[in-house]
């Protein structure tokens, strides 16, 4: 299998740690971790580095991307100008292929049954997800999206829904969405310029 150099933006969070984590157990992918507060963490000297940036700067999101086959981004703060910056410095860089957590609801693809209150035509907060997956969607670069539901600690065990498919259920697991970002890095064809809800069935 070919050596892949994987960019995890925001690796501190509690998304991007699982993705690391899930990476390192079950690839054999090289990691950038990039965060404000890469000093603190611990890496894997043969398999990892890690450089403190601001996602915000395209400056520093170049120097990270130098090299790098896949892009994972989980963030909070200003998405929309995070992605604008990450999109801007992939066409500098070259590198084709982003992977982006956003979140459900973004489509007002969320049924009754599953809580149409988190739809974005009910709930204004999701707006900057939406903006954002626009910005990755129209950036020309070779993109997954990734509506995770609610965070939870539970096992791998999810099922998938395209855009204009209703959203399947209301939480999912941390193991699970890295389990799909690990199937993305593996597997190229898999997901392309496609956006991916993700949850635990029936929940």
């Amino acid at each position: 299998m070919n050596m892949t150099n994987v960019l995890i933006i925001g690796a501190s969070g509690n998304v991007g740690s699982h993705v690391r984590q899930t990476l390192l157990a079950k690839t054999d992918a090289k990691l950038t971790l990039f965060c404000r507060s890469a000093n603190k963490l611990q890496v894997n000297p043969e398999r990892e580095k890690a450089i403190a940036g601001d996602a915000a700067s395209v400056e520093d999101l170049k120097q990270a991307m130098a090299n790098q086959d896949f892009i994972f981004a989980a963030l909070s703060g200003n998405l929309p100008e995070l992605a604008a910056a990450i999109t801007q410095a992939m066409k500098f860089t070259g590198v084709k292929r982003i992977a982006f957590i956003s979140s459900m609801g973004i489509y007002n693809e969320i049924p009754a049954s599953v809580g149409s209150n988190g739809n974005l035509r009910v709930n204004g907060m999701l707006m900057p997800y939406r903006q954002a997956a626009d910005i990755v969607e129209n950036s020309g670069l070779t993109y997954t999206i990734i509506r995770p539901g609610w965070f939870t600690q539970g096992p791998v065990n999810y099922e998938l829904t395209k855009k204009g498919e209703p959203f399947g259920g209301h939480d999912v697991s941390l193991a699970s969405i890295a389990d799909l970002v690990k199937k993305l890095v593996e597997n190229p064809e898999f997901g392309q310029n496609e956006s991916l809800g993700i949850n635990t069935p029936n929940s």
